[in-house]
């Protein structure tokens, strides 16, 4: 069986999941085995607070490397897989699907395949303790209408982007070794996270950062599109969660009970940073700088999580609501001007060039 608590993360580097590390080894304590590829979004200087911190090893390599995953697992033989590691970016998909599909379906592939070697081959108890927790998005479910329940965890998939149909894809591969091979497989799929250490190419960070510097604050169609906000620490919370108490072959989907028009969020980044950071006198308020752009392919309209399984069963609530997460999330870029410069790399500002400046405003 696995001789220690070591779980194994991917993409620990990335937004969610370095929030993740970070919150685990506070909470729990037990080593974190870190393996990302450090994409564009991955950071290791997210971490760097863990530097000398013997609990954390950092790896750097691909998911879709079976021997390189094999290898770890027989070294360290953890006794737990989260996999966050995925492509996120639903414009990006758009652009360039290719790369979703490899690192989503069959990088998720490699990992499931190599955690059922390896867990076939631990003895009844190291069995009975392993898990593989595969963490997705409400993006499966598709759109929602605006008197449409809430996404549970029986609603039908229907992808509407590249993005989300390589999720779903993968989703239904860490089913499938539960159903199949008796893997000890847990799936959580939750709604839109913000919070510290996010890529600023998503809509709060990319917002926050256009704001503070007087720039345009490109908002897609009517702005009327709905998604439900999750503060990244409490995702992290209910993944611990659902890692200790969660039914083997179960969906948990973890949402913030937060249900905002993309316009409202625009427009509550524009007042606390008016609040946090005043522009110079005479200068207009930041609500000013918003102007409506084309909307991206298939945009979904709305998104909302119902989350009462897991607080049924669990006992897991969000500690945050949208107003103080939104506020501390502000708070955060607004005091780590270091860390936003050391992302903002020359792809990145290729990258916002091309998916904005190009867009014809309405």
């Amino acid at each position: 069986m696995p001789t220690n608590d070591t779980i194994l993360v991917t993409g620990g580097a990335g937004f969610i999941g370095s929030n993740f590390v970070l919150t685990w080894l506070r909470a729990i304590g037990s080593p974190v085995i870190n393996l990302d590829a450090l994409s564009y979004a991955g950071n290791p200087a997210n971490l760097s607070s863990l530097d000398n911190d013997a609990r954390y090893l950092f790896v750097r390599g691909d998911i879709c490397d079976a021997e390189l995953v094999g290898s770890l697992l027989r070294e360290h033989k953890p006794r737990a897989i989260v996999h966050f590691a995925a492509e996120s970016h639903v414009d990006r998909s758009i652009s360039s699907p290719e790369a979703f599909i490899r690192t989503n379906v069959q990088g998720t592939f490699v990992l499931l395949e190599q955690a059922k070697m390896y867990w076939s081959k631990l003895d009844e108890a190291g069995r009975s303790a392993f898990r593989f927790l595969h963490v997705s998005t409400d993006e499966v479910y598709g759109s929602l209408g605006p008197d449409d329940p809430a996404f549970s965890e029986t609603t039908a998939y229907a992808p509407n982007s590249p993005y989300a149909a390589s999720k779903a894809a993968s989703d239904h591969l860490a089913r499938a070794y539960h159903h199949t091979f008796g893997l000890p497989v847990l799936t959580t799929n939750c709604s839109n996270n913000y919070g510290p250490f996010q890529f600023p190419e998503k809509l709060i960070p990319l917002m926050i950062l256009n704001a503070l510097e007087g720039k345009p604050l490109p908002v897609y169609g009517d702005g009327k599109n709905v998604r439900d906000w999750l503060f990244v620490e409490d995702h992290c919370s209910a993944i611990r969660t659902v890692l200790g108490n969660g039914r083997v072959g179960h969906t948990y989907n973890i949402g913030g009970n937060s249900e905002r028009a993309n316009l409202d969020v625009v427009t509550t980044i524009c007042d606390l940073v008016d609040e946090m950071r005043p522009a110079a006198p005479g200068a207009p308020p930041r609500r000013k700088l918003i102007t409506f752009v084309e909307d991206r392919p298939g945009h979904d309209r709305r998104y909302a999580i119902d989350a009462s399984k897991l607080s049924r069963e669990l006992g897991w609530r969000p500690a945050e609501v949208f107003e103080s997460g939104l506020q501390k999330t502000v708070r955060w870029y607004l005091e780590n001007p270091a860390w936003i410069e050391s992302v903002r790399t020359g792809a990145y500002r290729e990258w916002i060039r091309q998916n904005y400046s190009e867009r014809v405003e309405l």
